[in-house]
């Protein structure tokens, strides 16, 4: 191949060819198996020049290329006239070179490189109800920017994990969303991309949820004696768990401002019915923690009989009551227990 070393620059139609026209017209015409063979000869500068040359090499007439195969030794006969080049000399690569060298002569690993994903791509791996209640306790201006960037389904997901009160907020900001200067923009995707690493630091969170949410569905006693044993087998899992076990009963042992702040986020509807069938002073401790006017509905409301309402529409009001305090204690908003009793717990 030394005949061909000197490579010129590519000559425009009309022209003749340059020598790496040529040889790209001669590997086109041999066809796979036998140029496949020959590449191992040439230099990685020189195939690089060919492939640029094959990719903008025009139709060659069958005589003009019988000129150019009568230049060679011991090569096939006339081709049929050239289309396509630019395919047919990727295909006599991956004959006779592997994958990686393919695409690092085509250029395809930058072309990768460009189509990175994103940040916002990676955020759409995460669970959404964790990224919810990360972005909770930011700033409601950053909240809607993400949601903005992200697919609406989604968005609602990572929406329904923020407060109610907020979200009719942020749903405003995100409409009336203007352009976000760069530099917000780019202090804002470096904490997305914080959250995302946070995120991904305990690979476990999922599993203990899973068994903090099966353990919730249990009866009270059976978790203190699920709890009492777990801490006597392995006392680092017990400390994974206990802070995601809540049960409705336990609303007895919060602080009245966090039981307050718990209920002032709960519908009349969901408390009226978590209230049927409970303990006085469950029931005394919910209303005591909502408005006088409130409480004089949902008392009113409960002295009446409804046969209608089942046992397990009365557990799933006080589940989802329980999965809202438990959210709010991680965002730090409420306290599960007086501290008192978290420091004899602990």
């Amino acid at each position: 191949m030394q005949e061909y070393e000197d490579f010129s620059a590519d000559n425009p139609v009309g022209q003749a060819l340059s020598k790496p026209q040529k040889a790209a017209a001669i590997l086109i015409a041999m066809g796979k198996p036998v140029a496949g063979k020959l590449l191992k000869f040439f230099a990685p500068s020189e195939l690089q020049t060919i492939i640029a040359s094959a990719q903008s090499l025009r139709s060659i007439p069958p005589q003009e290329l019988e000129n150019v195969v009568a230049e060679f030794e011991d090569l096939f006969t006339e081709g049929t006239g050239l289309m396509d080049n630019a395919q047919a000399m990727e295909g006599i690569l991956e004959e006779g070179l592997t994958p990686d060298e393919v695409d690092g002569l085509l250029g395809r690993s930058e072309a990768l490189n460009k189509l990175e994903t994103t940040i916002w791509d990676r955020l759409q791996e995460a669970d959404p109800t964790a990224v919810g209640q990360f972005l909770s306790r930011e700033h409601p201006q950053t909240i809607a920017y993400v949601v903005s960037m992200l697919p609406s389904s989604f968005a609602a997901k990572i929406l329904l994990q923020v407060p109610e009160k907020q979200r009719a907020n942020i749903v405003h900001r995100a409409v009336n969303m203007k352009t976000v200067n760069p530099k917000v923009a780019e202090i804002i995707e470096q904490r997305v991309a914080q959250m995302i690493e946070d995120l991904k630091g305990d690979e476990n969170t999922e599993a203990t949820s899973r068994v903090a949410d099966m353990i919730n569905e249990m009866e009270k006693p059976v978790v203190d004696a699920l709890l009492g044993e777990l801490e006597a087998i392995s006392s680092s899992d017990a400390a994974k768990v206990k802070p995601m076990v809540f049960l409705f009963d336990d609303i007895l042992t919060m602080p009245q401002r966090s039981r307050i702040t718990l209920f002032n986020d709960i519908s009349s509807d969901t408390i009226t019915l978590s209230l049927r069938k409970s303990d006085a002073d469950i029931k005394e401790a919910v209303l005591g923690s909502i408005g006088a006017r409130q409480r004089r509905m949902i008392e009113a409301d409960l002295a009446e009989d409804m046969p209608s309402v089942t046992d397990r529409d009365i557990a799933v009001a006080r589940r989802s009551i329980t999965q809202e305090a438990i959210r709010f204690a991680s965002l730090g908003q409420i306290k599960l227990a007086e501290e008192e009793d978290s420091e004899q717990a602990a």
